[in-house]
């Protein structure tokens, strides 16, 4: 939905359905009924997400244009897409393939390609889209620096692909769109830094001289080009993770004159890590979150400040007696309406802190809450789907309006 502090809405990859259409009767099911209780008298927003297979269905001229006589009759615009996942999402292990196929692969590209496509197709005239997409690659999927190196040039090489095009549609009076990178924790990318080197040190390097011969701009024009079109997806729970103060990351891109094309709203868990029985609670209800589904790294802290990351819970758990670590913090998107879990609380500060730098020094213009755990959270945690998500929404747009 329009607020006074940018497009509003929530990530359907909270919704099962792989195929277009099992997720369009999620869609279908789900939100007319939280639009009537967050937006009932304005257009509302959707952020979608869609499969390989479900794009390659959605692609089809009957089913687009089904969907988009949908999105007219329920008063609903898509105005930003999820292109991480590119396959099973739901009732799957995915584990570490969350990030498969990588930005190495020509399937990556053409999946991207494809839901840009779709978005032009979507967007409402004037409105700037964005997809965001995964961090290049997965660090645990390479063994030496240089195999890193050439996966980070291969996988850049292949977005330029990816920006050409997009550059094209503008150009052509299409509207502008950006692809949003997601760094998390061991994602190749992972951190500002790590986003920041890539931005100047890969992409600009490469990029500039490809789009300036390609359309024939001066240097300084494509590098501006190509900061439209390829912008960050601040995830809170990610940076959260990896404990980065976010009006630190913000005013850094700010520095570097580099853009936020989408905040993902999202919390992460977290948990002091004391002595006694105190540090055995809060190990025990970390257990309470394992499961089998999703990647759920931790970063700890030790009482030196450095960090310590376990590439999934089930590892730092193995590594729970270990006294000097002081803090976890973990990689499982919990509702972000509360911060009490037990003997754990979440990283919800970091979101509200991002809400008020939105509201007094705009970055964005694309908000999106995206807690896709519904199906793997306790049911103490949760009410209806459409409940739920209406109650996240409501606690956002309290943050914004505050």
């Amino acid at each position: 939905m329009q607020t006074f502090h940018g497009h509003l809405t929530y990530c359907t990859n909270i919704h099962a359905g792989e195929s277009w259409p099992d997720h369009f009767a999620q869609l279908q099911k789900y939100v007319p009924a939280v639009k009537a209780e967050v937006s009932p008298n304005r257009p509302f927003g959707i952020g979608l997400r869609l499969s390989n297979l479900a794009s390659l269905e959605l692609s089809k001229e009957p089913a687009l244009e089904a969907f988009k006589v949908w999105l007219k009759e329920q008063d609903c615009y898509v105005f930003t897409m999820n292109g991480f996942p590119y396959g099973g999402f739901h009732h799957v292990k995915v584990k570490d393939m969350v990030h498969a196929p990588d930005w190495t692969s020509a399937d990556r590209v053409q999946y991207t390609i494809r839901l840009f496509r779709i978005l032009a197709a979507l967007l409402p005239e004037g409105m700037e889209g964005g997809i965001s997409t995964s961090p290049l690659s997965y660090k645990y999927w390479v063994k030496t620096e240089e195999e890193k190196a050439n996966v980070i040039e291969t996988a850049t090489l292949n977005m330029l692909q990816v920006l050409e095009q997009l550059v094209r549609t503008h150009r052509s009076g299409g509207p502008l769109m950006h692809l949003d990178i997601e760094p998390e924790p061991d994602g190749m990318l992972e951190n500002s830094k790590e986003y920041i080197d890539w931005y100047f040190q890969y992409l600009l390097a490469t990029g500039v001289p490809f789009i300036a011969d390609k359309f024939a701009v001066s240097e300084d024009e494509a590098v501006q080009i190509i900061k439209s079109h390829i912008q960050l997806c601040y995830d809170v729970c990610h940076f959260a993770v990896a404990y980065e103060d976010p009006l630190v990351v913000l005013e850094r891109m700010h520095f570097y004159g580099l853009k936020t094309g989408k905040v993902q709203i999202s919390a992460a868990l977290k948990g002091l890590l004391g002595k006694g029985a105190q540090r055995e609670d809060v190990i025990s209800n970390f257990k309470m979150f394992d499961e089998t589904t999703y990647l759920h790294q931790v970063i700890a802290r030790r009482q030196d400040r450095r960090l310590v990351h376990y590439p999934d819970l089930p590892e730092a758990l193995a590594d729970a007696d270990n006294p000097e670590v002081e803090e976890w913090r973990a990689h499982f998107h919990v509702p972000v309406f509360r911060t009490d879990f037990g003997a754990l609380t979440s990283t919800r500060e970091d979101i509200a802190r991002v809400l008020a730098r939105q509201v007094g020094k705009p970055f964005t213009q694309h908000l999106e809450i995206e807690t896709y755990t519904w199906e793997v959270l306790h049911p103490s945690l949760k009410l209806d789907m459409d409940q739920s998500i209406a109650r996240e929404m409501k606690w956002v747009l309290q943050q914004l309006e505050s």
